[in-house]
């Protein structure tokens, strides 16, 4: 068993619905510690690629692509949820659907931050239907960049995204791989990686 897997069991809180509740360390209040140990795993996964940007998408996904960022020595790009005022210029844009918000996002990066030249590395704290995830790889589409490959902390591995995202040939790295939970008994099963 893993860090992450670790600390999931051991603070992680299963609620009906299929939510796992893990906002006592990763996305409400952060161990940055543990990021760095994901941090670790992901340079060693995705060593030889030639990655120059992270991308996320907010808010959750942010703390852990920043600290990934550090280790690669990289910039963080993420999605918009929301049009500001301060946004200008062109942009690219995805429609996503939220598995734990239940709503629709038009997501957005700006132009001037993702182009061509890029070898991008997309990270998120969850992946359960793949819906956030594709929108993120439309918009490295869009721009005309490579996704090297995607780092997600918790996958949900009895929900498709997983399969969806391997299917269309990314390299997907999950750090845990959730096969089953309880909320009756907050009993979590992984997937043996």
């Amino acid at each position: 068993m893993n860090c992450l897997e670790k600390r999931i069991v051991q603070d992680g809180i299963v609620k009906e619905g299929n939510i796992l509740k893990v906002d006592s360390f990763l996305n409400h209040q952060m161990d940055v510690k543990l990021f760095d140990e994901m941090a670790e795993e992901y340079m060693k996964r995705f060593e030889g690629k030639p990655i120059n940007k992270i991308l996320t998408i907010e808010a959750s996904g942010i703390g852990i692509a920043s600290v990934i960022a550090l280790r690669f020595g990289v910039p963080v790009v993420f999605a918009k949820k929301t049009q500001s005022i301060n946004l200008d210029g062109e942009m690219y844009t995805a429609e996503v659907e939220s598995f734990t918000h239940k709503n629709i996002n038009h997501v957005i990066v700006s132009k001037k931050f993702i182009n061509e030249t890029d070898h991008v590395l997309i990270i998120d704290d969850f992946l359960a239907n793949g819906c956030a995830l594709q929108g993120l790889i439309q918009i490295v589409q869009q721009a005309g960049a490579t996704v090297e490959g995607i780092g997600i902390a918790i996958e949900k591995g009895f929900q498709n995204g997983g399969t969806i995202i391997r299917n269309l040939g990314f390299q997907l790295e999950s750090l845990a791989i959730v096969e089953s939970m309880d909320a009756a008994t907050g009993e979590i099963v992984f997937r043996e990686q």
